[in-house]
């Protein structure tokens, strides 16, 4: 098996850990995170002045010589599997993909093929250069299964590292299309009373609360004001429907990234997702706000409606600003379409 071998010298004023040490003196170029750099010393893939050191708490000295050892990247056990792809932009070093709805992005128990990382590995096949030492896709962020829209995958370690860095420092631009029941308003006393929510100017609706794993059912997100992660979300309405109006089309956008993160805002604040079968269930509209065939097309709706519809981020090799969108899918438009009866 070939290797690369990677050598620098600490500079002035170290951190007190070898693996901080190595994560911020390693060359960019080398594009090894500080988990990636702690699992090589633990390896013994890392020497200093010349000693293998495998403790990663270990002190190390300004001048100190670091050489560190990185296998070539080793084929990914996963299976490469021809599944038709939407490619929305591809260079050497990073892949942008429309998801479908329905396609569930890792093997998993339950799901271990017909995933979105099957996929890119037949896809992308030999122009993977490897991600933490494996020739798989470097997956930075998801959407749920039965949510549409556009995903970033790195091809390349220095991709997974530099997005990777963006979605940590939540620099990454992610607008969604949601069709939610009822309609947020600033206006609305209801929603004033709710812990979390607020207004800005322009009628944004902001959500701000903690999110963790539901204490009894583990494939649910709860809502907590101590402990679990820091969650906000924004929202605006873009359309109504109904007379009175008993939906809303949303723009929402993230400024963190939590699992069902919009799905589980907006049900707090009582505007669950039309079609969610976990936070935002069935709900009665009200008698004659629309047409029937209206209300049907609601009731049937398979999926939550919810819809990635922008991505921008800063290449994570040029630098350069990049910007995708990806149109509403043919499910959600045709919902929409079926809706406007109601205001025509």
């Amino acid at each position: 098996m070939s290797h690369r071998r990677i050598t620098f010298e600490i500079a002035d004023a170290p951190p007190p850990r070898l693996d901080k040490a190595l994560a911020r003196d390693v060359p960019e170029s080398a594009a090894l995170s500080r988990t990636r750099l702690g699992r090589l010393i633990a390896d013994g893939a890392v020497a200093v002045d010349g000693v293998v050191v495998q403790d990663a708490k270990a002190r190390v000295e300004p001048g100190a010589r670091i050489d560190v050892t990185v296998e070539e990247a080793q084929d990914s056990h996963i299976l490469p599997q021809d599944i038709p792809l939407e490619v929305v932009f591809e260079d050497l070093d990073l892949i942008v993909v429309n998801k479908p709805a329905g396609m569930v992005v890792h093997p998993a128990p339950g799901t271990p093929d017909g995933t979105l990382v099957n996929a890119l590995l037949a896809h992308c096949g030999d122009d993977l250069s490897g991600v933490g030492g494996m020739k798989r896709p470097g997956i930075v962020h998801r959407i749920d299964k039965d949510t549409s829209g556009l995903l970033v995958v790195a091809k390349s370690d220095a991709a997974h590292h530099g997005l990777a860095s963006q979605f940590e420092a939540h620099s990454v631009e992610r607008y969604y299309q949601a069709l939610v029941y009822g309609v947020p308003d600033a206006n609305d006393p209801r929603l004033r009373g709710i812990r979390g929510t607020s207004f800005e100017p322009g009628n944004i609706l902001k959500l701000t609360t903690h999110l963790a794993r539901h204490k009894t059912d583990r494939q649910r997100q709860a809502v907590l004001f101590q402990g679990g992660r820091h969650a906000i979300t924004r929202a605006r309405t873009i359309e109504r429907f109904g007379t009175p109006a008993v939906l809303a089309l949303m723009e929402c956008w993230l400024e963190t990234g939590r699992t069902h993160q919009i799905r589980v805002h907006m049900a707090h604040a009582g505007h669950g997702l039309v079609g969610d079968p976990v936070y935002g269930g069935k709900r009665k509209l009200a008698a004659k706000a629309l047409p029937e065939v209206s209300a049907e097309a609601v009731r049937a709706f398979p999926r939550q409606a919810l819809h990635a519809a922008v991505l921008g981020f800063d290449h994570p090799v040029t630098g350069d600003p990049v910007r995708f969108e990806a149109p509403l899918p043919r499910d959600m438009a045709d919902l929409l379409d079926a809706l406007r009866v109601a205001v025509t």
